[in-house]
């Protein structure tokens, strides 16, 4: 009965569908967010946008657990997925790499580069055994 949107106000929103109105705004980002996506158990929700940084948001607290960034990191997020088990966010970035963050420790555990141009978009399969990424280099490439 809800989704989530992220905007040019680098906020993110939860909106009830039944009344058309924003229930809770996440702060923290600081430009324009391009992906957001709930996170696998529905309790927080991830975002990934222009400052070079991920961020996730516990709905039931209502704050930031955790931002997934490093100084290496200059270019903007284009989108994320989470793994089925939410232990792994996948975010693509306008540098031709897409990065696998550890959610709960917050570190980077593989950077993936075989894309010549911009990522612009990821999705982990239905299944979760693959993702599919999607790059102005027009290829699309399953890992």
């Amino acid at each position: 009965n809800s989704f989530v949107s992220g905007a040019c106000d680098s906020h993110a929103k939860i909106w009830d569908i039944r009344s058309g109105k924003c229930v809770q705004t996440f702060q923290g980002h600081e430009s324009d967010i391009n992906s957001v996506q709930y996170f696998p158990n529905g309790l927080s929700i991830g975002s990934g946008s222009d400052d070079a940084s991920c961020r996730l948001f516990d709905i039931r607290a209502d704050r930031e657990l955790n931002v997934y960034t490093s100084d290496n990191i200059r270019e903007g997020v284009t989108s994320i997925s989470f793994s089925h088990s939410g232990r792994f966010l996948f975010s693509a970035y306008d540098d031709k790499k897409v990065i696998i963050w550890d959610t709960l420790a917050g570190k980077t555990l593989q950077t993936l580069n075989d894309h010549e141009n911009r990522v612009s978009c990821l999705q982990v399969s239905p299944d979760g055994m693959a993702l599919c990424t999607g790059s102005w280099d027009h290829t699309l490439r399953i890992w």
